[in-house]
């Protein structure tokens, strides 16, 4: 294995010096609408009003971030997120998230983005916490579905990547997902957070194609059983999304830029 680099030693980084990127937001001033500075313009709307943005020295992109409490939530209409739909044999992604976790009022499912609406059977992919379905708790789960509702056998979809670290509660962290169309990778801070056969966790075919009524784009909350739950809270600082499986290598610079 080679020896992993010190910081001192990468080439300095943004988003967009790195191919395939979709979108990047950062989140620098309060509001309800958040527009992707980087990539496509794509704007993230608040599903529940003004939201707040907080100084933060550790926080990377600036020392800020969007601080969601329990409840609040944001999303792009998949009309108008075109590059985000991301589906089929080579329908490829890494979606990146650099965020502070806070707890929850009672232990729950915590989404951080994605194309996942388990109502209307429209799960793509997503990016989620403390996905217990495989009994491992707190850890970056990577979901993915090839058929856009449960998993065949299961009451819920099962399929996705299980990191083997805990997501630490009031400390910065990377989380990441990645999907190359034959397996999906949890990543974090910059390491595949590698997990026997949960993480890389196989599923050939591609993504399922939600059509024109699958999911919206969402950050911090999913649709399912007819309402928005699984709420992530606490702060996040930036978010990105591109359109290819990212190498370790990148990754890991994407991790470290941006301080």
């Amino acid at each position: 294995m080679q020896p992993i680099p010190e910081r001192s030693f990468l080439i300095p980084t943004t988003p967009k010096d790195i191919p395939g990127l979709v979108c990047f937001w950062n989140f620098n001033s309060p509001g309800s609408e958040f527009t992707a500075e980087q990539g496509e313009p794509y704007t993230l709307r608040s599903g529940t009003g003004p939201l707040e943005v907080v100084d933060d020295p550790e926080a990377s992109f600036g020392g800020k971030a969007l601080r969601l409490k329990e409840g609040e939530w944001l999303s792009v209409p998949r009309g108008e997120c075109p590059r985000l739909d991301i589906h089929g044999q080579h329908g490829n992604l890494t979606l990146m998230a650099w965020i502070k976790r806070e707890k929850t009022a009672r232990p729950q499912c915590e989404f951080i983005a994605g194309q996942w609406n388990e109502t209307n059977l429209g799960r793509q992919y997503g990016l989620f916490l403390n996905i217990i379905v495989w009994g491992e708790s707190d850890r970056v789960f990577g979901h993915i579905s090839g058929t856009g509702g449960p998993t065949p056998g299961y009451k819920y979809c099962m399929d996705g990547s299980t990191g083997a670290t805990p997501v630490a509660h009031g400390e910065w962290s990377v989380t990441g997902m990645s999907y190359d169309g034959k397996a999906g990778y949890s990543w974090h801070n910059g390491l595949l957070d590698a997990n026997g056969h949960l993480n890389p966790y196989p599923l050939a075919g591609g993504l399922h194609n939600g059509g024109p009524k699958g999911s919206d784009f969402t950050v911090g909350a999913v649709h399912r059983s007819g309402e928005m739950g699984n709420f992530f809270c606490g702060s996040l600082a930036a978010l990105a999304v591109y359109d290819r499986s990212l190498t370790a290598a990148e990754i890991y610079a994407l991790a470290h830029c941006g301080k």
